[in-house]
């Protein structure tokens, strides 16, 4: 499992207060309005906005909230417009990082970007700086203890999955986007429950962090996950398991 993909398990088990959980939910409820906007409001008809359908639901978002999403992105109902914008940087030790936005506002968010890099050690790049040391893939976990590695690969592997990796706690699936959604039903349909599935940027490799630089990059990457217009970010440190719950702790 790649460093940030283990940073976001762990805080996501450690759960959320009610105020951090309203601000997660913004931010999939936001998804799923611009989703509904590019690809209209079916969910069969529309694979993005099923992912973020499914995003929602994972997070509890009540289903009420994401039909009046749906309907915001389609015109039903009215809703604030938002546009897509990304940004790149380079965090402490040389960490590659890629944000990506739903922003109202571009000035705004290029802004309070720029200014959260600049107090967490790292600085901007120039856009295609560091964007492609990403690739677009499809990831897939599953609770260690639903399921063997084994039964995982064979379910997985038949449906067009790249890769299983087995941790301490989760095993998980490297997806091509064009089989994301065709993995995670084989898996379900086998009885194999999904803890979490995601439309991802992986990176192609990492660079290794240690001690107070460690601790400066997830500073940074929760610093910026915190920012409304923030919709993901990916980075490609590496950073060991004992250090990661160390900090976590």
């Amino acid at each position: 499992m790649s460093g940030h993909s283990k940073w976001s398990t762990i805080k996501r088990k450690k759960g959320a207060a009610d105020a951090q959980r309203a601000k997660q939910w913004g931010k999939l409820l936001r998804f799923v309005e611009v989703a509904a906007r590019d690809g209209g409001g079916s969910v069969d008809a529309n694979p993005t906005l099923a992912t973020a359908v499914a995003k929602a639901k994972t997070a509890s978002v009540p289903n009420d909230n994401i039909a009046r999403a749906i309907k915001r992105g389609t015109g039903e109902l009215e809703g604030e417009s938002y546009e897509e914008a990304s940004y790149e940087g380079y965090g402490p030790g040389g960490v590659a990082i890629l944000v990506r936005c739903l922003t109202s506002n571009r000035n705004r968010s290029a802004q309070d970007i720029r200014s959260i890099f600049t107090k967490q050690g790292g600085k901007l790049a120039e856009p295609g700086a560091v964007a492609f040391m990403f690739e677009a893939k499809g990831v897939v976990t599953v609770s260690a203890e639903e399921a063997s590695e084994e039964d995982v690969f064979l379910v997985a592997a038949d449906a067009g999955a790249e890769d299983v990796t087995s941790g301490a706690d989760l095993i998980e699936v490297i997806v091509p986007p064009a089989s994301f959604k065709a993995v995670t039903k084989a898996l379900e349909a086998a009885g194999i429950s999904v803890e979490n599935a995601d439309l991802t940027q992986l990176p192609k490799s990492t660079v290794a962090v240690e001690g107070g630089d460690a601790k400066r990059v997830l500073g940074l990457i929760d610093a910026l996950e915190e920012l409304d217009d923030v919709q993901d970010v990916y980075a490609n440190f590496d950073i060991s398991d004992d250090v990661l719950a160390s900090i976590a702790s």
